[in-house]
């Protein structure tokens, strides 16, 4: 077989591991192929700058639009992100060329995945993604084969390493979240403009494409309701760790009566349940199928090795010429998306006020759950002299989400009430 020709889209830290991996591996890469990989073309914004990896000998482009088009390469790899402009636009062009494409943009996916598809399909090219999601963790390979023979009724997990350290910072020395988010940012493990992880977006991104995966339905972003961990405070993860908990952001898909939920937020998880103790910047993913049951996933969900042992699996298949429908079946037979709507969620529910302690305030709390019909099964209260501002906790047991909404709207217009609620979704998983 011939060489297996390479053209990448993208040196930044990805980019430059995946040369990295190519020199250091290139005769075991070559074994495992049955053909070198090499790389033949590259693309970036600065030729001059360090890399710490040689660029000799690679046609330069300095338009990644014009390499996908012309380069001598028979993939391309696109490691720009974004989910339009130049990334989008490379990625169109390397497929309207006949060429495979092997990228690591989640955006791009979550937002354009099926049209892509569609496209790279007519075409007969792959277009392979495996670190667009969860890192080095071969989560997409274990949804699209690893469990084929399966009805993946659920899937879940820890799909942002930025938000799971700062929870686990915070949890472990009772900082404040903007305290942890600045060190974060000091480490590299957060942008300058932290927003697309903090705010859940980022974690979202990646759960549209694995929902497609695993339920066989067109991406759907817009379909998912997302909630970021800005408001979660120490006092929270303190109660969290006092009733049995831990607080983690999660992104959850599941089938249900009503459609498939699609859901990122922070959540209460049971201190015994294994992703509890998932930590720093780790990753884990939960697939659970009807035959095979739950199926664990956990590994570094970022950084330049992990991503770029992603990006070169999938080169490897398609040296291999080992080639799958994009989301696993071909994406004129993807279904199209009916979404559950969150109001409908029934669960447990966290809820912390922040209350004047004087006669009555509990009185007007519990008419409030009462008339809504939702029970409750703990609270806790430490107040100690009249008029002191004061938090309370309540556990609810199951209640639909509409209800809950009501009665936090209801709570928030009462006089003794200081601040907004905070609600936390209780997960059994």
């Amino acid at each position: 077989m011939d060489t297996l020709k390479v053209a990448i889209a993208g040196l930044g830290t990805v980019g430059a591991g995946l040369l990295k991996l190519l020199q250091d591996n290139h005769e075991l890469l070559a074994a495992r192929c049955g053909r070198p990989v090499e790389v033949t073309a590259v693309s970036a914004r600065d030729r001059r700058r360090d890399r710490g990896v040689s660029i000799d000998g690679f046609a330069w482009y300095d338009d990644p639009v014009l390499m996908a088009r012309e380069a001598d390469a028979d993939v391309l790899v696109e490691l720009i992100g974004g989910s339009d402009g130049v990334a989008k636009a490379a990625v169109e062009a390397a497929i309207a060329a006949g060429r495979h494409v092997v990228t690591a943009n989640k955006a791009l996916l979550a937002i354009h995945g099926s049209a892509l598809a569609k496209a790279a399909e007519a075409t007969g090219v792959s277009l392979a993604y495996e670190a667009a999601v969860a890192g080095g963790i071969p989560i997409v390979k274990a949804l699209r084969e690893g469990l084929a023979g399966n009805d993946v009724t659920r899937v879940f997990g820890i799909l942002n390493g930025t938000c799971n350290y700062i929870l686990t910072e915070m949890r472990a020395t009772g900082r404040a979240f903007d305290d942890v988010l600045a060190e974060a940012q000091d480490l590299g493990y957060a942008e300058a403009d932290p927003s697309f992880d903090i705010d859940g977006v980022d974690a979202a991104h990646k759960l549209a494409i694995l929902t497609s995966i695993a339920f066989g339905r067109e991406v759907d972003f817009d379909g998912i309701s997302t909630e970021g961990i800005r408001h979660i405070t120490p006092l929270d993860i303190a109660y969290a760790e006092e009733l049995g908990y831990r607080i983690k952001l999660l992104g959850i898909a599941r089938k249900t009566e009503h459609g498939v939920e699609q859901r990122v937020h922070p959540c209460m998880v049971r201190r015994d349940h294994p992703i509890a103790h998932v930590e720093g910047v780790l990753n884990a993913v939960v697939a659970g199928g009807n035959f095979v049951g739950d199926t664990v996933y956990e590994g570094s969900g970022a950084g330049a090795g992990p991503t770029a042992s992603a990006v070169m699996a999938d080169l490897v298949d398609i040296a291999c010429e080992r080639y799958s429908p994009t989301f696993g079946i071909p994406a004129a037979r993807l279904k199209k998306a009916e979404t559950a709507a969150l109001e409908r969620h029934v669960g447990e529910y966290y809820l912390r006020l922040h209350v004047i302690d004087r006669f009555g305030v509990m009185a007007d709390l519990t008419s409030v759950f009462r008339d809504e019909r939702i029970s409750l099964e703990a609270m806790l209260q430490r107040g100690r002299d009249p008029d002191e501002i004061v938090p309370v906790v309540f556990i609810t047991h199951e209640t639909d989400e509409a209800s809950l909404r009501r009665a936090l709207e209801r709570i928030s217009a009462l006089d003794h009430v200081v601040e907004p609620p905070r609600m936390i979704r209780i997960e059994p998983l």
